[in-house]
């Protein structure tokens, strides 16, 4: 019974919450820390709020999906969509886990807090009628997506609370968000197919197709290198290093979601890809030590030759 409630929290789920780290470095980078220690205890503090919260948005999916779930292959057989969650115990862990990531929140700084708060928000508008936007085309994608930038900002605000992170970054991160959540739609339509039971598990499958969430795809990966170009020119010209990475991380991610019974559908499973978290992981490194050099050398190359006039 105990073990069906820690289930439905998903404690498994945590590492997506690694989208809070870009956010840390680069307010490290922005407003480097005057005690690093104490900004790395912080950015633990933060990491365990995140964790909490998610897991309230969590409790409440699986309470509010179960009879949804019931139409998966899979998902079917978590406790809720089996019957073993008490509805009255399960909300009251929804509002305990939602106030103990709350009350961790405080303790980082006021403007941490309010980002939380907005993510948790975020689950409501995702999860509960009458709004509930994963059952709306489109708008499920990019509303579950915009936990990206939220990431980002809670770990900005961890190291750094006086000062807001460039736009064209946060747009770019939820546009990777976007990317990695239209491929995870890709790869659960081609797993359940497009018919009934597909829109019975998810009413916005009855929308799509492979060919607009491949559309959608090419949109969101090119709006994510398009923004994301703004800022490395406008702040950070040593990251155009970190483009191949960067793109072939993502071109692996799309290679990902065509693999039968893809674990795209599953962002928790994707360190058992080997090859994929090893290569993450160099992608990464190569990004931050972009991010912490400097080259005179790139901001000559990259100097207007256009006179600034015309």
């Amino acid at each position: 019974m105990f073990r069906d409630y820690v289930r439905i929290a998903r404690p498994d789920h945590w590492l997506k919450n690694v989208f809070v780290l870009p956010g840390a470095v680069f307010a490290w980078w922005a407003c480097p820390p005057s005690n690093p220690l104490v900004a790395l205890g912080w950015v633990a503090l933060s990491l365990l709020s995140v964790c909490l919260v998610c897991s309230s948005n969590y409790t409440i999916n699986e309470i509010l999906d179960a009879r949804y779930d019931r139409e998966h292959p899979e998902k079917k057989l978590r406790p809720a969509a089996m019957g073993r969650i008490r509805p009255a115990v399960g909300y009251a862990q929804w509002l305990v886990l939602a106030a103990a990531g709350m009350g961790l929140g405080m303790l980082v700084n006021v403007p941490f807090l309010v980002v939380a708060l907005t993510l948790w928000i975020a689950g409501i508008a995702y999860n509960v009628r009458p709004v509930r936007l994963k059952d709306r085309p489109l708008l499920d994608v990019l509303s579950e997506s915009v936990n990206n930038p939220l990431r980002l900002l809670l770990g900005w605000y961890a190291v750094c609370s006086t000062t807001f992170p460039p736009a064209s970054l946060l747009l770019s991160y939820w546009m990777l968000g976007a990317f990695f959540m239209a491929i995870k739609r890709f790869a659960e339509l081609r797993h359940i197919g497009r018919d009934r039971v597909a829109a019975a598990y998810r009413k916005s499958f009855a929308y799509y197709t492979e060919e607009r969430l491949l559309i959608g795809i090419m949109f969101y990966a090119t709006a994510c290198a398009m923004l994301g170009g703004v800022f490395l020119i406008r702040y950070k010209v040593e990251l155009m290093l970190s483009v191949p990475f960067l793109a072939g991380f993502m071109a692996y991610y799309l290679h990902l979601g065509f693999l039968p019974n893809s674990p795209a559908q599953y962002p928790e499973r994707l360190p058992r890809q080997r090859f994929f978290f090893l290569y993450g992981i160099l992608t990464a490194v190569v990004v931050i030590v972009c991010l912490f050099i400097r080259l005179p050398w790139l901001d000559r190359l990259f100097e207007p030759t256009i006179p600034t006039g015309l």
